[in-house]
This record gives C-alpha cells, structure tokens and sequence, in this order.
C-alpha cells in the first residue's frame, strides 16, 4: 500500500534516501499528469477526483493516463526486486512526457523522487529518465501551496482537525509541512496538535501484515490521541494510513473519522457544491 516500511531487499543496493532538499518551484503549468495511487483509485476514488477539481480550479489541464497503477512501492520494500522494477518501468514509459506529475500522496510521490534511484541504480540511461521524473513530480499539498500559489477563501464553517503524515511522506517529502502550511491559509479551520501526531499508525504495509499484535498496538496509540485532541476529525493525505487509522476507528465503534485531505480542501474551497458531480 502507501505507507510501507523497509524491508531488507535481498538483491538490492539499499541505501538511506537523502532528506528532502530545498526546491526551486517552477511557475504554475497549464497542464499536469495526476498519479491517482493504486490505493487512491482502489479504496478512496473520491479523493482522486476532488484532487483533479482542485487543480482544475487553478485553470491547470488535468491528464489521467488510465494505463497508470501503481509506484511500485509495495514490491521493492518486501524485497521483490524484479517485480518492483517491472512496475516502475512501466510507470516511468507512461509518465515521461515532460509535464508536471501531482501525486495525493506524500509516500508515492517519495518513491518516484527518492527510490527510483535505487531501483534503476544498474541502469545509467534510465537513471537519467529518473532524475527527470524525481525533478517533475509533486505531493498534491506541496504543488498547491508552492506552484500554484493557492490563495483561497474557506467556504466551510468553522472546524478543527488534527493531520496525519505517514512516516514515508514526512521523512521523504517534507509533506506535513506542506500540509500544515496550507491549512493555515483556511481562516475557519483550526489544526490541532495532538500527542502522536509524528508517531506511525502501525500500518507500513507488510508489517502490518506480518506483525499484526505490534501493528494493532500501534494505531490503538495513534486513534486514542486522535480522538481525544478536540479535533472534529482528522486528515491525511496519504491513503494507507487513512485505511488503516479509520478501519481501527470502525472496530472501536467511536464516531470520529479521517478523511482525504483532497476532499476536505475541496469542501472548503467549493462550499456546498463539494459533492456535486461525485459518482
């Protein structure tokens, strides 16, 4: 899924990915690919469509190669080399067009400018194709904040809400900033701090898997700091976490939930019409 921890790949040169470095932002483009993420598509496709209307709201031209699927994350942080390459090969060939790449995802997008390099590593021709992509490829937040420059008015009543960031999205691409920053723009909402805000949610993908007492514990710890903050509910913009945060919420049988941010953003920037147009 998104939000995977690293698992030793066998095969593979695994080397730590450097921190995110200070960017220089282009101008905002007339148009862009969105990478949905398999599990955006798969479990939260409503997110994937209110991140398009949010980018169309800028006047951007929003592609959406329907041969996409996915990063190809899950297979090289379990180890399957190969496969993983095989995936990432066939989203390099699709996504090299020269165009911005806007990813709802601070984990995938991480995987295409900081992982990549590993997995084509042996390959200097495709390595070059790499760099490309990495120097063209956005986090939704990150690409609102600092390419489109977004200065909205908050349509919403007032609220509090307390942010999620996967481990991988903070650490690769500096995503809870990007996110704190843009909620700040939003004169009803008020974020709240909680106690386990930088802590994980158990899921990393396979280990929640392989480890499911340790993982349970974990996001037992993250949703009772959730719901406790006076938040009014919580959002992420990573799809895993979210999966796993609110499925352990569904089986505590309390009322408070997260969300996509995609989908809070647009509500508070298209006021009643948010769910206009929704399948």
């Amino acid at each position: 899924m998104s939000e995977l921890f690293y698992d030793a790949a066998p095969n593979a040169t695994r080397v730590a990915p450097p921190r995110p470095q200070p960017r220089q932002y282009p101008d905002k483009p007339a148009e862009v690919i969105l990478f949905g993420t398999c599990v955006v598509d798969l479990f939260f496709p409503e997110a994937g469509l209110d991140a398009i209307r949010l980018l169309e709201r800028e006047g951007i031209r929003v592609q959406f190669p329907q041969a996409q699927s996915c990063c190809g994350q899950p297979a090289w942080t379990s180890g399957y080399v190969e496969e993983a390459k095989a995936v990432a090969r066939a989203q390099l060939e699709l996504l090299d067009t020269g165009l911005p790449v806007v990813v709802p995802s601070g984990s995938c997008a991480g995987m295409f400018r900081q992982h990549y390099r590993e997995v084509f590593a042996d390959e200097p021709d495709t390595l070059r194709r790499v760099d490309d992509l990495a120097e063209r490829t956005y986090e939704l937040t990150e690409f609102l904040l600092h390419v489109c420059k977004v200065q909205w008015a908050d349509q919403g009543q007032p609220t509090k809400v307390a942010l999620h960031t996967s481990c991988s999205a903070r650490r690769e691409m500096n995503t809870h900033l990007h996110a704190r920053e843009l909620l700040a723009t939003l004169n009803n909402v008020e974020r709240v701090d909680h106690d386990h805000e930088s802590e994980c949610c158990g899921f990393g993908g396979t280990f929640s898997v392989r480890m499911p007492e340790v993982s349970g514990a974990m996001v037992l710890d993250k949703t009772r700091s959730l719901a406790g903050s006076g938040a009014d509910e919580m959002v992420t913009a990573d799809g895993g976490c979210l999966m796993n945060i609110n499925g352990s919420l569904d089986k505590q049988r309390t009322p408070f939930r997260g969300r996509h941010l995609a989908s809070f953003l647009w509500e508070r920037v298209a006021g009643s019409a948010s769910t206009e147009g929704r399948p």
